[in-house]
């Protein structure tokens, strides 16, 4: 409940950003289209950009929800055993590594090279 209340609240203050900025677009729109003469073409813009903005985020939550993964068990079975296989990997990598390090600490001792 919480979590709707919150989503709500958070589309609220968006939408009030999105027309704020929109309301002051359009009382720059004034000025310019008596200028240029370009009649109501560009607060026609601004108001179906932000009626198209508004909507978007107001359906955005339906979207989130039905693009949601759920996995089956079988696929997280998969998913365990491959990253096991992953943890396998690295550490023998890991443990080779620590071989040959020992292996040229050995050699180096061994020809008398010293840090």
């Amino acid at each position: 409940m919480k979590n709707s209340e919150q989503k709500t609240a958070y589309k609220i203050r968006t939408t009030a950003i999105i027309w704020g900025f929109s309301t002051a677009m359009l009382g720059i729109c004034v000025p310019l289209t008596a200028i240029a003469q370009s009649g109501v073409i560009l607060p026609l813009a601004v108001i179906f950009i932000a009626g198209g903005s508004t909507v978007s985020v107001w359906r955005s939550d339906r979207k989130s929800d039905s693009h949601k993964i759920t996995a089956s068990p079988d696929r997280l079975s998969a998913i365990e055993a491959r990253i096991i296989d992953l943890e396998t990997i690295c550490s023998s990598q890991e443990f080779e590594r620590e071989r040959k390090f020992k292996q040229l600490e050995s050699e180096q001792v061994e020809l008398g090279v010293s840090d």
